[in-house]
């Protein structure tokens, strides 16, 4: 069972688009921001290539510490990574592809945008109790509480269709806003659960084990066929399920764009501000109540076996409630915040916009930015330094360097490109340990194709 959570770390990280966002105009920033500034006219992505990021990456250890040559025997390994964990750690996975993209200049002052794409987020902390129970037992802890609470995970696999406005208020202030209706395909998701299990020496046997106060449920949607009790392992039906499926909600974006002067602009975002109501093919499992359990007195007898471990099962069952339900739930969308603060400097340079004039920029920026997601246990920060330029009208590079739950010396860096009316981007981080990818805790990458009309 451990050795699943650690290969899970191979494929999971954050979902900080640090040098996407508010990056060189590109369409698929009005996703972090819809209030980011464009000069287009209008804008197609490329179907199923115009944005895909996929995210890599865990805290308290690397694949390296697992499968380094270092003369260290394997389980080791394992043992020394297990008990380096802490309930805090955690694994994460943010996916997102874009299936259709586009947008349109209504007029000087409003800018629409639309699509759709699936996205797969998900986050699972470590139950260091859990674990240690599982690979140690409970016999060398005796009054030592293993709880319940540390059992936290989430993951969500969904569509989103979305349609966005920006609107220039003024020259100094822009508005935006999306609205999205998120269709899911599968939700697993346990939170604020609670109990302990306690062991002690015994009366009437060496050991008395002890459930108190367990409340434990474990939400699932899409994964099983309600009509047959049975898994849902057809492809297909998962990926039907993400555009207007029976689990749908409803979320809302909102980002603001203000120029304090021609260098000195502050921006800021509200996203996924909304939620999911599962109501189809629900499975929740629930365990509640206490138990004392004493061990098992056994009698031999030929002409009278007893199934003992059957009574047991009977007992528990019939002192601590637990079984299955279809009951409907709410999941809440993790909620993200950004916010930038950027001074432009340097070479002033013209481009040629959408209404026939030319607008001034300069060729550097810097600045800072920070994100924030909440998450079950507590939110997840990370902030970004970066520096901007643009080499040409039509080619744009990135850099940044972000200290976050995985590192203190992230280095990223972007690059936009534009060839006519064909725009491609790439965005990678982590670049400092790129040459050892085993030995890093997060690794990502964003890439796309646009046609931006001037």
């Amino acid at each position: 069972m451990y050795l699943l959570f650690l290969f899970l770390a191979v494929t999971v990280n954050a979902q900080n688009r640090q040098v996407l966002y508010n990056f060189a105009d590109l369409p698929q920033s009005l996703l972090l921001n819809p209030a980011i500034e464009t000069d287009y006219k209008f804008h197609i992505g490329v179907p199923l290539l115009s944005g895909f990021s996929a995210d890599f990456g865990s805290t308290g250890f690397t694949v390296s510490d697992l499968f380094a040559n270092n003369n260290v025997s394997f389980n080791d390994k394992v043992n020394n990574v297990l008990n380096s964990l802490t309930e805090r750690d955690f694994l994460k996975i943010n996916t997102q592809i874009e299936i259709l993209s586009g947008g349109y200049r209504y007029n000087n002052k409003l800018y629409f945008s639309f699509g759709f794409y699936q996205e797969t987020d998900g986050i699972i902390y470590f139950p260091n109790d859990g674990i240690t129970f599982i690979t140690e037992g409970n016999a060398s802890f005796l009054n030592r509480n293993f709880t319940a609470s540390q059992l936290l995970y989430k993951l969500d696999v969904l569509g989103v269709l979305h349609f966005g406005v920006t609107k220039k208020i003024n020259e100094k202030l822009s508005l935006g806003g999306r609205f999205k209706i998120y269709s899911s395909a599968l939700n697993l998701e346990t939170a604020n659960n609670r109990g302990t299990l306690t062991t002690i020496e015994g009366t009437n046997n060496i050991f008395t084990h002890t459930l108190s106060d367990v409340d434990i449920e474990l939400k699932t949607s899409g994964l099983v066929n309600e009509t047959n009790d049975e898994f849902i392992t057809d492809v297909g039906s998962y990926l039907k399920n993400t555009f207007f499926g029976a689990n749908l909600g409803l979320g809302i974006d909102f980002g603001f764009t203000y120029n304090v002067s021609k260098q000195l602009e502050i921006t800021g975002s509200i996203l996924d501000f909304g939620f999911v109501r599962h109501k189809k093919n629900i499975k929740n499992s629930f365990v509640k109540g206490d138990y004392i359990f004493e061990g098992i007195q056994f009698n031999y007898d030929t002409d009278n076996q007893i199934n003992y471990w059957r009574q047991l099962d009977e007992d528990f069952r019939e002192n601590v409630p637990s079984g299955s339900n279809l009951n409907p739930y709410t999941s809440f969308r993790p909620t993200k915040i950004n916010s930038s603060l950027r001074y432009s400097f340097g070479e002033k340079r013209s481009k040629y916009c959408y209404d026939n004039t030319y607008k001034d920029f300069y060729k550097n920026a810097i600045g800072v930015q920070l994100f924030s997601i909440f998450r079950p246990l507590s939110p997840q920060v990370a902030l970004t330094g970066f520096y901007e330029t643009s080499l040409s009208k039509k080619f744009h590079v990135k850099v940044t360097y972000t200290v976050d739950d995985y590192s203190l010396y992230n280095i990223g860096a972007g690059i936009s490109c534009q060839i006519d009316k064909i725009n491609f981007y790439g965005m990678v981080d982590n670049l400092a340990q790129f040459n050892d990818i085993a030995s890093t805790n997060s690794m990502s990458i964003q890439l796309g194709f646009n046609t931006i009309f001037n």
